[in-house]
């Protein structure tokens, strides 16, 4: 444990002192290739994103996937520290992307290095360390699924806590336009489109689906960009609008789409329907390995790569979602060697639930 928690603290300093803005990873892919090269590991590559498999691979067996994502936002301007100059203080690791995701990152790929030579797993293991997941690029997890191994559960590394999201929001962004016609302020000309837009963001802000989840709660709807208008003394001829839709698993993103549609005047665009959202079935093997380790289960109301994973997964890893893409990031040393023992200990306890199943 030691040796993994030490390869760990270096190889997350190593990837902090890196920027890897979304779709620029390719020196932090470049390091994490040579982390694994440098152990004997010759992993595959595919644009920024990195996969390895576990020594004793049987195509008989399910996979479990182990996912996270090397790349960040930018710092905001509330930084105070140099972003990239990881620091440690009273037990606080500081730099971009040390808490979104790096300390999930690092704590996978030591969990996978603790299980990559045991042989008589009942599933095989995968570690796929991803890029664009912050701007949920097609360029990351969605461009290697079909050069990955069958998959068929994943943990995706995000900090959680070390907490189980057991279902996530999918994320609906929808372009919306009001259509009215231009005219002079000053007279009774025009049909003003912006008053047009307000009786449909009341509608947005208001609505209610019917159907709740159990473990998301309610969709959420948020008006979050206007832009209409031109001169002050005319009145506008288009209003447009971008809605943020924040949907659970009682819907598909289709049937709230449809339903926006029955409702509203303006144009309604979406802009993807790939962010969809996802829950696993409360007596899936990882649950119950989750219930032995009594990991608090909740739903997770943020969007991450679980989304673009089409099979049962939890999200779960050290740190705090509250710090992350906050100025001054940082993670507790403490919370990723915790982390690493947590993730071992949920994967043996899932090796003996799928064991117990099979007698």
């Amino acid at each position: 444990m030691e040796q993994l928690e030490n390869f760990s603290m270096a190889l997350l300093k190593e990837l902090i002192a890196i920027p890897s803005f979304s779709k620029t990873e390719d020196n932090t892919r470049d390091t994490i290739v040579e982390f694994f090269s440098s152990r004997g590991i010759q992993p595959q590559v595919l644009g920024n994103n990195i996969w390895t498999i576990n020594r004793h691979y049987d195509v008989q067996k399910p996979t479990l996937l182990l996912n996270s994502h090397h790349d960040t936002v930018k710092p905001n301007a509330g930084y105070t520290r140099n972003p990239f100059a990881p620091t440690i203080e009273e037990g606080k690791l500081y730099g971009l992307g040390s808490n979104d995701a790096g300390g999930a990152l690092v704590a996978l790929i030591a969990t996978f290095l603790h299980f990559e030579f045991q042989e008589n797993l009942p599933f095989n293991i995968v570690l796929a360390a991803t890029a664009e997941e912050e701007i949920s690029g097609s360029g990351g997890i969605e461009s290697i699924w079909n050069d990955l191994p069958k998959i068929d559960f994943a943990i995706v590394g995000e900090p959680t806590g070390m907490n189980i999201a057991i279902a996530e929001k999918g994320l609906l962004v929808l372009d919306c336009m009001s259509i009215g016609k231009a005219g002079h302020a000053a007279r009774e000309e025009g049909d003003n489109a912006i008053y047009k837009a307000m009786k449909d963001m009341e509608w947005f802000r208001t609505f209610k689906f019917p159907r709740t989840s159990a473990t998301l709660g309610d969709i959420k709807m948020s008006v979050t960009i206007i832009q209409a208008g031109h001169a002050h003394n005319q009145v506008p001829e288009s209003c447009k609008f971008t809605v943020d839709c924040r949907v659970t698993d009682a819907y598909t993103l289709e049937e709230v789409l449809d339903i926006i549609q029955q409702n509203v005047s303006c144009e309604v665009k979406p802009r993807s329907i790939r962010l969809r959202p996802s829950g696993i079935d409360v007596e899936h093997p990882l649950i119950k390995a989750g219930r032995q380790l009594k990991k608090e289960m909740y739903g997770s109301p943020t969007t991450s790569d679980q989304a673009l994973i089409p099979v049962p997964s939890i999200k779960m890893g050290p740190g705090d979602s509250a710090r992350s893409h906050a100025a001054d990031e940082f993670i507790y040393l403490d919370e990723i060697k915790n982390g690493i023992l947590d993730y071992i200990q949920l994967i043996t306890a899932l090796t003996e639930e799928l064991k117990t199943q099979a007698r």
